[in-house]
């Protein structure tokens, strides 16, 4: 389908003959009187040639209308989540998002062993110029305890698909961080994913269901 090409305007441009401010007024105002909103003297808008506006609002690239649909889908999916903020959304459009989960997980304690409960966790997305067609650069930026997730890295790669949609990438890291989801066959970190593997009978570490509801 074609898009509908917005109209051009005609426009008359001219100054005020007591402050020389500039205005530009659609022509069908030619010959009207007002006002001059800096001086205040009056002014006749002139019968001169008007000139056509061929300026329009830019069209966004494929990538920044993926981006804007993006923002406006996670803004109401987790606007009444109890698990999962926003913390913080930068760019124009939105690129770089901060997610904070309240979720039950586990850090490293002072051995592998013996991991610690944590409740509270920060994931950093950032989606580069490639997106959607590259996977979002996911990190922590707390300490976690997981197969699949490294210092550096939350591995995200192996599903995504330029058709996945940004809040459903939300979600599945959060069915990591519970442990609902892991794989220990090619572990990022190969200690928790022993410890993974050992303490099945106890996981997810998280029960609750992470998908909210589509408003």
């Amino acid at each position: 389908m074609n898009e509908t090409a917005p109209p051009v305007q005609a426009l008359i441009e001219f100054r005020c003959a007591h402050c020389s401010r500039a205005f530009s007024v659609p022509a069908n105002y030619a010959g009207r009187k007002a006002k001059c909103r800096s001086c205040g003297g009056e002014i006749v808008v002139p019968e001169g040639s008007p000139v056509v506006s061929t300026s329009a609002a830019p069209k966004l690239s494929p990538r920044a209308r993926r981006l804007k649909a993006d923002a406006d889908q996670m803004m109401r999916r987790f606007r009444d989540c109890d698990w999962v903020k926003i913390r913080s959304a930068s760019g124009d459009p939105t690129d770089t998002y901060e997610i904070e989960y309240k979720i039950s997980s586990i850090e490293q304690g002072k051995s592998a062993e013996k991991p610690v409960p944590r409740e509270s966790h920060v994931v950093e997305i950032k989606l580069t110029g490639e997106y959607p067609r590259t996977k979002p650069l996911c990190r922590m930026l707390t300490p976690i305890f997981h197969p699949n997730i490294d210092t550096a890295t939350i591995c995200v790669g192996d599903h995504w698909t330029a058709g996945e949609r940004l809040a459903d990438l939300v979600i599945r890291i959060g069915e990591m961080l519970a442990y609902q989801a892991y794989n220990i066959q090619s572990p990022l970190n190969a200690e928790a994913a022993m410890w993974a593997d050992l303490n099945k009978a106890t996981l997810p570490l998280d029960t609750r269901n992470l998908h909210p509801p589509e408003l």
